[in-house]
């Protein structure tokens, strides 16, 4: 056993990059579509991210399906296709209202029953996938046990650059930052299988794209985040990073009204409040009622059942609560909210 444990500490160490190079997100940079819809992967941590709510089969039933892919620092050196340089893993689920939360994960090394595009967005793990198409519509394609979906998703706006014209800031300095867009207001169409049970599928999404190579200083610990459609056709984002006390090291909302004009606030303009907290069967307490305060504005959210917490495992664990929210207040709608960091520092 010991020379086993020597064996694979000696075979990590020959193909560990001692102090990879990751590439750094910089303020100014132009962003190109559709290459900026594909893979960055000499950046340390990137995802594809789409939610949504249905109205058909019935209303409020929530999906998300998201892609990560991890720049390992590992094996970096070897010429091999399938080195374990890049890992490619997703999450998916579905939030049946008044009912349960149904999740499931994939993973795999890239080339290895996972590959992603640097020229577009087509990513995939085993037979669940993520692409666009030359028409900007997305396929979104999973399957599991317990639930299936195949979704067309066509955009009815444009899509929002974040931040300063896709550059994110996430804290004070400059290193951390991510590039970001997003693509609300989606319009969702195709099938849902749940319990065996083939049904047409309707309603809307909002998609999310960011990459980088820090986003967490080492005292922050995780984050809060919203992407709300609009009942009036608007979008909404905002997050906040919080540290370890649970306070708000950065903070940020972006507004999109219906008529396509942006708004953005930062800092000590938008304030995140804990309204109510729920207590998962893990034993970590979620503030899933939040009002956020920012501008003219004060919203509230209401999950459409608190167990919304997800705990995966592959490639590592990480738990998290994601789920679909109604927005009351000033502004009116529904999308997801995502905690991170409740039981533990979010590894990226």
């Amino acid at each position: 056993m010991k020379r086993r444990a020597f064996m694979l500490s000696c075979l990590l160490s020959a193909i560990a990059d001692a102090s990879p190079q990751y590439a750094k997100v910089l303020r100014g940079l132009a962003l190109q579509f559709p290459r900026d819809h594909g893979a960055h992967p000499d950046f340390r941590t990137e995802w594809w991210y789409v939610t949504g709510a249905l109205d058909l089969p019935r209303q409020d039933i929530g999906f998300q399906l998201t892609f990560f892919r991890v720049r390992t620092g590992l094996a970096e050196s070897l010429a091999s296709p399938i080195a374990a340089s890049q890992i490619l893993f997703a999450h998916a689920a579905v939030t049946l209202p008044g009912d349960k939360l149904l999740h499931a994960e994939r993973a795999a090394r890239a080339n290895l029953g996972a590959g992603v595009s640097t020229t577009d967005c087509d990513v995939h793990v085993g037979a669940w996938q993520m692409q666009r198409n030359p028409s900007d519509v997305f396929i979104l394609k999973a399957q599991d046990a317990q639930f299936a979906f195949d979704f067309s998703l066509t955009p009815t706006q444009p899509k929002m650059l974040q931040g300063d014209a896709g550059f994110s800031q996430k804290a004070a300095r400059a290193e951390q930052a991510s590039y970001y867009l997003s693509w609300p207001q989606l319009r969702v169409d195709g099938g849902i299988v749940i319990d065996g049970k083939a049904q047409r599928a309707q309603g809307k999404a909002w998609f999310d794209h960011e990459w980088s190579s820090e986003v967490l200083g080492d005292a922050d610990v995780g984050w809060d985040w919203l992407g709300i459609n609009l009942a009036d056709g608007g979008a909404l984002m905002a997050f906040r990073i919080r540290d370890a006390a649970g306070a708000t090291v950065f903070a940020h909302a972006a507004l999109r009204d219906a008529a396509g004009r942006t708004q953005l606030w930062s800092g000590v303009a938008v304030q995140f409040q804990p309204l109510r907290k729920w207590r998962s069967a893990r034993g970590t307490d979620y503030p899933v009622a939040i009002e956020v305060r920012f501008g003219p504005h004060v919203i509230r959210t209401k999950p459409i059942i608190d167990d919304q917490e997800l705990s995966t495992r592959r490639p590592a664990m990480v738990t998290y609560w994601e789920g679909l929210v109604q927005v009351e207040g000033t502004l009116v709608g529904s999308g997801y909210l995502e905690l991170t960091g409740y039981s533990g520092k979010i590894a990226l």
